[in-house]
Parts: C-alpha cells; sequence; structure tokens
C-alpha cells in the first residue's frame, strides 16, 4: 500500500487536496498538512473545499492556493493526482462538488478514518481505529519516512486536526501513538496553547448568547434515561445573528452532564431540513442509529445525521425511536 502511494505520489505534479462539505477543524487540518507537505516535495497542489469552514478556522488557510466550489475557476484536467481526506463516499462533498469526480481522470488517493469506506479512490488508506485524518496523515508519511517533511505551518495543522477530532484528546480513540505524533509536532515548533486559543477563544457575545440559551431552555433530558437532546430553528439561530461555528461543541455539554451517555443536537437549515449530530460513551454507539434513521453515519461514538422533515417531526423521531440506543 506504501509502495503505491509513493508510485502515485512520484508520477503526479498538479495535485488537487479535497475534503468534505461543512469543513471542521480534521478536515481543514488534514488538508493544509497534505498541502505543505506536497509544496516540500516540490509538487504543485491546490486545495478545494466544498464551502468555507467557521471563521476560526480561517487563518488556517493563509498563504494556501485554495477555494471553495462554488466560486472555483478550476480546469480540472490539469491534476495528475487527487488527494480524498476526511471523507470515505463520494456523496460527502456535497451534491455539487461530487460532479468532479466525474470530470477527473487522474488517480485518487483517500486517507480517511470512518469506517465502511466505499470504492471510489484507486488507493484507499482507511484506518478507523485512528482518532483523526490529520494523525493517519502523519503515520503515513511516518511509514514512507517523510515526515520529516512537515514544516511548522503542516504541523500546526496536523495538531489542529488533531486536537478539534478528539475533543481536546479527550475521546476513547485518543492513545499512546496520538500522544507520539503531538510530540513529535511540537518538536517541530508548535505552541499548543496558541492553537488552543485560536479554535477555543474566538467567541462573540452572540455566540455565547446562543449557547446560553440552547443550554437553558432548549436542552431536553429524557426522564429514566441517558439521554439528552438540544434543538435549535432556525428563527432561533438568526434571534442570536448566527454564524458559521456557532453551535459547534454544543452537543458535548449534554454529555459533561452526570449520568448522561448519549446526546443529540438538531438545527435546522434554511430549507426547513434539520442537520443532526450524535455522541456517546461507554457502551452506547450511536453511528447505526444515525445511518438507520437519519441518512448518516460515522463512528461508533461520533456521528451524523440529515432530515429531511422539519425541526418538529425531526424530534418527534427521535423521541420514537431512541429507546434503540439503549
Amino acid at each position: 500500500m506504501i509502495e503505491t502511494f509513493k508510485k502515485l505520489l512520484d508520477n503526479s505534479n498538479r495535485v488537487l487536496v479535497t475534503s468534505h462539505k461543512s469543513p471542521d477543524g480534521d478536515a481543514v487540518g488534514s488538508s493544509v498538512a497534505c498541502y505543505e507537505f506536497l509544496k516540500s516535495i516540490g509538487k504543485i497542489p491546490f486545495v478545494l473545499l466544498p464551502d468555507p469552514p467557521a471563521s476560526n478556522l480561517m487563518p488556517y488557510l493563509e498563504d494556501v492556493d485554495y477555494s471553495f466550489y462554488e466560486n472555483h475557476n478550476l480546469d480540472f484536467s490539469q491534476f495528475d493526482l487527487v488527494f480524498c481526506l476526511d471523507y470515505n463516499h463520494e456523496y460527502r462533498v456535497g451534491e455539487e462538488m461530487s460532479d468532479v469526480f466525474n470530470q477527473l481522470a487522474c488517480k485518487k488517493i483517500m486517507i480517511d478514518h470512518h469506517p465502511d469506506p466505499s470504492a471510489f479512490c484507486d488507493l484507499t488508506i482507511s484506518r478507523p481505529e485512528v482518532c483523526s485524518t490529520a494523525q493517519l496523515f502523519f503515520e503515513v508519511l511516518e511509514e514512507l519516512e517523510m515526515s520529516n517533511e512537515l514544516n511548522l505551518k503542516a504541523s500546526k495543522a496536523i495538531y489542529l486536526g488533531i486536537m478539534t477530532d478528539t475533543g481536546s484528546f479527550r475521546y476513547p480513540s485518543v492513545n499512546a501513538k496520538t500522544h507520539d505524533v503531538l510530540a513529535k509536532v511540537i518538536s517541530n515548533g508548535v505552541v499548543p496553547f496558541e492553537i488552543h486559543e485560536s479554535i477555543f477563544d474566538q467567541n462573540t457575545s452572540e455566540k455565547l448568547k446562543l449557547r446560553g440559551y440552547a443550554v437553558s431552555d432548549k436542552m431536553e433530558l429524557i426522564k429514566d434515561s441517558p439521554v439528552g437532546l438540544i434543538s435549535l430553528s432556525i428563527e432561533e439561530l438568526n434571534r442570536f445573528n448566527y454564524k458559521k461555528g456557532d453551535t459547534e461543541g454544543l452537543v458535548n455539554v449534554i454529555l459533561s452532564i452526570k449520568g448522561m451517555s448519549i446526546a443529540i443536537f438538531m438545527v435546522e437549515n434554511d430549507e426547513g431540513k434539520v442537520k443532526m449530530s450524535f455522541r456517546s460513551k461507554g457502551k452506547y454507539f450511536v453511528n447505526e442509529f444515525a445511518k438507520k434513521h437519519f441518512n448518516g453515519g460515522g463512528h461508533k461514538y461520533a456521528a451524523g445525521g440529515f432530515s429531511h422533515s422539519n425541526l418538529l417531526e425531526t424530534k418527534n423521531k427521535v423521541l420514537e425511536y431512541y429507546k434503540e440506543l439503549l
């Protein structure tokens, strides 16, 4: 597998780096790390994301050649190789950008840590046991004996991806290897508290008020169960001048309550549909539930979903079927 990776890399010059829709810290981190690595070995990389990430992640794209799909002006025939980072199905880049794959005749490499990858790439490096794609990308470079090519910016991006996808290193997927990788990127000059502050200490008063309202007025703990949920309508979001990323991590607030082991966050979009986040811990898993009922999936303890019904109908469906989670 690593030999195939190296061969594909050696035979490429212009490389397209892609990640999933609504890119999070791991998507941005692994993409930037890949971009910087490719530049360091003499390739010509370009990052294409389906849509913009939250504002606190945008600084990590500074000095990176990138575009968002909605306003790209790319000739896809110029690329020799495509990296598919932090996603394992074509649909994860969104309906519009998935058309990219119909225009690309070049080879594709998937590097991802989500379970059950589909076979749309020429080389698939899938390790669901790894906590983040950023860590997995570092591991692949180590196996290639090329991790020394990671500069400070790439190292910061690796740290960003691991930190955000592990809830600041507290999820069960964090292991000794994770801390080994962190130690190595820190030795490259990464200052951990600066990364943390850049992500978690960039609040606005509206964001804090929205989060306070969500916890005080919209959080529901289902009686005699370890399940809790928060649901927010588009009207409620607009009331607090919502910006992308303002509700990031809210689902974990539920899990922080003593006795809570399953958390569900539901947020309505402009079209009246509902985006969902599922989190769990201990003996409870959420990915199959998200897949079965809400067109989603993901990790055992962290999954996403989407409902084409309105917010009330979606919430009622959760209340109807939540016992399956137990």
